[in-house]
């Protein structure tokens, strides 16, 4: 399963950005899964990133926060314009991205939603997103991140 492409790295590749994909194995129920995720890969927490869906002022946006941290919604709302913030419903999340909890890209979703990368990003020469499937990471520039998705950057997680 983890040998097969996504939409995110379909992506990556169409547009020859430089990236690497690390399988991982970790059940999703598992409590404190991003730390957990970043030990099966050995690579510090605050390097790997979670993607949550989002709605700023009833419209949906893109988080991408560190596993370390919890979203800060009122620094999101903040950052997208808005002025309150909430989590989408699961089913939302995974029909307008198309990937499943645990799972959901940053990248090659159905449908290109507004993005706010949590700034933290910008400290590290490579982060580690979710390529789309459970037990699947990339490892990208966060710099191509931004220029992929149209994202800002804004300090939206608590540490």
């Amino acid at each position: 399963m983890a040998g097969r492409g996504t939409p995110a790295t379909a992506l990556l590749v169409k547009r020859g950005v430089g990236h690497s994909v690390h399988p991982y194995d970790v059940t999703p129920d598992t409590p404190n899964y991003g730390a957990e995720v970043a030990a099966a890969l050995g690579v510090p927490a605050d390097r790997v990133f979670k993607t949550l869906v989002t709605e700023v002022d009833g419209a949906l946006t893109v988080a991408v926060v560190p596993v370390t941290g919890e979203l800060d919604l009122k620094a999101l709302a903040g950052a997208a314009g808005g002025k309150r913030a909430v989590l989408a419903d699961r089913a939302v999340a995974e029909r307008v991205t198309g990937h499943v909890r645990g799972g959901i890209s940053p990248l090659g979703q159905r449908r290109r939603l507004p993005t706010v990368l949590d700034a933290s990003a910008l400290d590290f020469p490579t982060i580690y997103v979710s390529a789309g499937r459970r037990g699947l990471q990339l490892q990208l520039a966060p710099a191509d991140l931004v220029a992929l998705t149209g994202a800002t950057t804004a300090p939206i997680a608590t540490r």
